[in-house]
């Protein structure tokens, strides 16, 4: 008998993984395979798709509830596949009591005549107006810890569903973020993470309208013991003066950013709706470069969005340099049915398979020379399982001996393998 979560797409969505896990063993769910779906392209659906038939065929005898993202836009299509057992929402996921209830149910087996809308416990997610504080958990041996301090979006880029996903954007409030960094803290965990949907919208919805940047310095003014405060995926545009401040002047904010550029040419992020130009990401990796000069950046990028040309493209491609990226996640463009986007005028798959393949050839001649360029120089490595650890730009260290997860160590780097660097 086992419990297993199968977890896709981002961080939050892993973060949350964590925290159904425990309240799925909670409730007494021990016999029960979970998938926690993300629905940022079509890929990650069908991805979704696949787990679901592998998991029941490797085990018909156990149910299959599936939630996320997917789940929450297209219930419907997951419960009619056989292999489902119940469809939970993204709401609903993270409530205690829907999986009491499961526990409670005398079948989570559905007859093969069942209605499949009887399979669905899905919800409004706009409806959703408040954030409840979320048992983030840590990371490998009390390594990292994660603090969801946001989720939802309130902004509609013509390329994406997860504000249908996720709801409208909603913030812990400072003191509840402040209370799980600290638990997080005395637990063990050297390191704690910031993740949202759209970190850099944090605290409109609440009292006083807190930024970010306020958010930060409370954490680490509250915590002087915290060595190590990281943040996820931002929007560049949208960092404040307290932000900026803190990245130049704080060192235990870790000097990595990555941010949520998508395109290199106007036009495109035009179309996109995005809410920053290509001159506006440039200017603003300079200026944390003039601010923070250890600091190293991370990126979204999507290759061959509709009406792209070659000459499009080629803008997208340079921003890596232009930005100087030192990690790229490339993501091939995936038409998501009822998205303005998905009605503009289309480009060829292969088009578009083969601008990844050069967006990724790029990015990864970019990380080497990220890595090479922190060769012989001394780095504050934090540890983990495995043998590894993360420098405080995010720079992957792979070590040659037995080392201790969950220790901050001072290392020189004598050699890299295009991923990581090697530590003696």
């Amino acid at each position: 008998m086992t419990l297993e979560v199968v977890t896709f797409g981002c961080r939050l969505n892993i973060v949350e993984g964590e925290a159904i896990r425990r309240q799925a063993e909670a409730a007494g769910l021990t016999d029960l395979a979970i998938v926690n779906s993300c629905a940022v392209t079509s890929e990650a659906t069908r991805q979704a798709r696949q787990a679901i038939r592998r998991l029941h065929r490797d085990r018909p005898d156990r149910p299959v509830v599936v939630t996320g993202c997917a789940a929450q836009i297209e219930p419907a299509r997951f419960a009619q596949m056989p292999e489902t057992a119940r469809v939970i929402g993204n709401a609903e996921k993270m409530q205690a009591a829907t999986w009491t209830a499961l526990a409670r149910s005398n079948s989570l087996m559905a007859a093969p005549e069942a209605d499949p809308a009887d399979k669905i416990a899905v919800g409004d997610i706009m409806a959703q107006t408040m954030l409840g504080g979320l048992d983030s958990g840590r990371g490998a041996r009390q390594t990292r810890g994660f603090v969801q301090v946001q989720n939802g979006c309130d902004h509609r880029c013509t390329f994406c569903v997860i504000p249908f996903g996720r709801g409208n954007s909603r913030s812990l409030a400072v003191e509840t973020v402040v209370a799980q960094c600290r638990a997080l803290t005395e637990a063990g965990a050297r390191e704690v993470v910031l993740t949202g949907v759209d970190l850099t919208s944090y605290g409109r919805d609440l009292h006083n309208a807190p930024t970010l940047g306020a958010l930060v310095r409370a954490i680490l003014r509250g915590i002087p013991e915290l060595p190590r405060l990281r943040l996820s995926s931002i929007d560049a545009v949208e960092v404040d003066d307290d932000l900026r401040d803190a990245i130049a002047t704080e060192q235990r904010l870790m000097p990595h950013l990555h941010l949520s550029l998508q395109a290199g040419d106007d036009l495109i992020l035009k179309r996109m709706k995005r809410r920053h130009g290509r001159d506006d990401a440039i200017r603003f990796c300079a200026e944390m470069r003039a601010l923070r000069p250890d600091i190293a950046f991370g990126a979204d990028l999507i290759a061959g969005f509709p009406t792209e040309d070659e000459a499009m493209f080629a803008r997208s491609l340079d921003l890596i340099g232009a930005c100087e990226l030192s990690y790229v996640h490339v993501f091939p463009y995936s038409a998501r049915p009822g998205t303005p986007a998905a009605r503009m005028p289309q480009l060829a798959g292969e088009i578009v398979s083969e601008r990844a393949a050069r967006l990724r050839h790029a990015a990864a001649a970019a990380h080497a020379t990220h890595l090479a360029a922190r060769l012989g120089r001394p780095l504050d490595v934090l540890t983990e399982r495995g043998n590894s650890g993360r420098a405080a730009d995010f720079t992957l260290v792979r070590f040659g001996r037995e080392v201790a997860a969950g220790d901050l160590l001072t290392v020189t780097a004598d050699a890299a393998d295009g991923r990581a660097l090697i530590a003696a």
